[in-house]
Formats: C-alpha cells, structure tokens, sequence
C-alpha cells in the first residue's frame, strides 16, 4: 500500500519539478514498502541513501529555480529542505537500531513533510510563479 498518493495540488506548475516530486513520491512508496515487508537493515540503509541522494538533488533543482525567479521566500524554502535532510541523516544514523521502529520513524516523518511541504511551500511557489 502506497504511503503517499500523488495528488493535483502538489504540482507546482514547472514541469521538471513536479516530475521530480512524482519521482520521489514513488521512491518513499518503495522505500515504506520494503521496511514494513521487514526489509534487512543494509536493504534500509540502502534505499534512506538513495532517498537522501535523489532529495538532495530535487531540493538543488528546486532552489535553482527559485533564486532564477528571485522568490521572495527562497530563504524559508530552503530551511525546510535543509531541515528535512538533517532529519534524515539524523534517521540514517540510527540504522542500528530496530529496522521496524526506524522505518516506522522515517515514513511517518516523510509522508507528514511532503503532504504539508506541498501544501504549504510548494502551493505558495506556484502561485507566484504561475
């Protein structure tokens, strides 16, 4: 079962960007699906890797276009990337810890940031660059 579903409102109306989110969003379904499977702790490790890498990489994308159109709230945007990221590295670095309660930890966290990501910053920075 899909942790997150994509939905019209979390388009930010620039095409690569929504890509991406659509890209992301799949990638937290495979990565919850494997950790309530009971995934092994290096299929864990490896899957929050590759999450951090591709938001990492999205959140670069996203800032990019927001410092090109001299968004007006570029600063607070990019705190919430950067909080999400320390978030999961804080998570990665408890891998040692039971693999159930940590991605019991990291999908809650992932599916409460992206649904009020979007419908918060994300929302706010179509509108002004639509």
């Amino acid at each position: 079962m899909s942790l997150i579903e994509w939905k019209d409102s979390f388009s930010v109306g620039v095409p690569a960007v929504d890509h991406e989110h659509r890209e992301l969003i799949a990638l937290i379904n495979r990565v919850h699906d494997n950790l309530v499977s009971g995934g092994s702790r290096d299929d864990v490790r490896q899957f929050v890797a590759e999450l951090s890498a591709r938001i990492s990489a999205h959140f670069a994308l996203e800032e990019r276009i927001m410092r090109e159109a001299r968004y007006d709230q570029y600063k607070e945007h990019k705190q919430d990337h950067e909080a999400l990221l320390d978030e999961i590295a804080e998570i990665a670095d408890d891998i040692h810890t039971d693999a159930a309660a940590l991605g019991d930890r990291l999908s809650t966290r992932l599916e409460a940031w992206f649904s009020e990501h979007f419908r918060t910053h994300d929302a706010r920075l179509h509108r002004r660059l639509g």
